[in-house]
């Protein structure tokens, strides 16, 4: 099946990065600086020209509910719950939710909407949705442990200027209302930076992957966050759906989205913050490997 096509270029290029570090072709701080261009330059530039052209009319409403309820149903018991369970610490938890809940909405995302869903246009939904409602969440948590205290209402107040990413964000959306288009120049300069992001954040994933000493992460935790982001979620998806009366479209949009494996921006805020670099590095892999099977599966029973 061409959905498999969509997921060799995510192992191919982050078995490069490993290759590469295990063969000490890249540093030892190549993870971390490769993170670090990304979550910088490469990652905001792509969301900005993403969102700028994305229009806001004509959301579809109940299915984005249905994603939304089983997004935020996952985070919360993943982040109050499940880790707490698994001995993770206050500030481990936004990236060991951020692992059972947030969806590879882009370079993963993109490729299985169009071969199973024909139209990326309920995916730019979930996207606006992740990185405007969830992205800021976890972004205020994580700035708090980083922060080295309790979070003051002029530093959440900052974050926005802060943060390349929410800077990004807010700056596509505005230019998406406001219907304006950048100069031609900008955009190619842009655009450079945006291609960049996917191939960059894969390569970096991998060579996370290798280090000589790193602390063990557990089956049992990889095992309950796997659960949590390829199961769980899908399948609150699917029973909010039909409480919503959705179609069946609409209802496979819903748990193939639900279902996208753990984004890669989890292992490039982890790095950036230095906060269970190596829990996030797992759960990227493993769930991005696993969620081909789930995901043939839900096509193959709703489509």
């Amino acid at each position: 099946m061409r959905l498999v096509d969509a997921f060799v270029p995510i192992w191919f290029l982050a078995a490069v990065g490993y290759a590469a570090r295990r063969w000490n072709v890249l540093g030892e701080t190549a993870a971390i600086v490769l993170a670090r261009f990304v979550f910088y330059f490469a990652m905001p530039a792509a969301l900005f020209l993403d969102l700028s052209v994305m229009p806001l009319s004509g959301f579809t409403g109940r299915p984005l509910i249905a994603f939304g309820v089983s997004g935020l149903a996952v985070l919360a018991a993943a982040w109050l719950g499940f880790s707490r369970w698994c001995g993770r610490k206050r500030g481990d938890r936004p990236i060991w939710a951020m692992a059972a809940g947030y969806v590879n909405s882009a370079n993963l995302g993109i490729p299985v909407a169009r071969q199973v869903l024909g139209s990326l246009s309920f995916l730019a939904e979930i996207i606006l949705f992740q990185v405007l409602v969830l992205t800021p969440i976890i972004l205020v948590a994580l700035d708090r442990h980083g922060g080295g205290g309790p979070v003051r209402l002029r530093r959440i107040a900052s974050l926005p200027v802060r943060n390349p990413v929410i800077i990004g964000s807010v700056a596509g959306v505005a230019c998406s209302a406001a219907r304006w288009h950048p100069p031609a120049v900008a955009v190619t300069s842009l655009n450079m930076l945006a291609l960049a992001a996917v191939p960059t954040a894969l390569v970096a994933l991998g060579a996370s992957l290798y280090t000589p000493r790193r602390v063990a992460v557990g089956r049992t935790e990889l095992g309950v966050i796997t659960v949590l982001k390829l199961f769980a979620q899908p399948a609150l998806g699917y029973l909010t759906g039909l409480l919503l009366h959705l179609t069946t479209p609409q209802l496979l949009a819903v748990v193939v989205c639900a279902g996208l494996p753990t984004a890669q921006n989890t292992f490039i805020f982890a790095q950036e913050y230095g906060i269970a670099e190596d829990l996030a590095s797992r759960a990227v892999m493993v769930t991005t490997s696993l969620a081909l099977v789930t995901l043939l599966a839900a096509a193959a029973l709703l489509g």
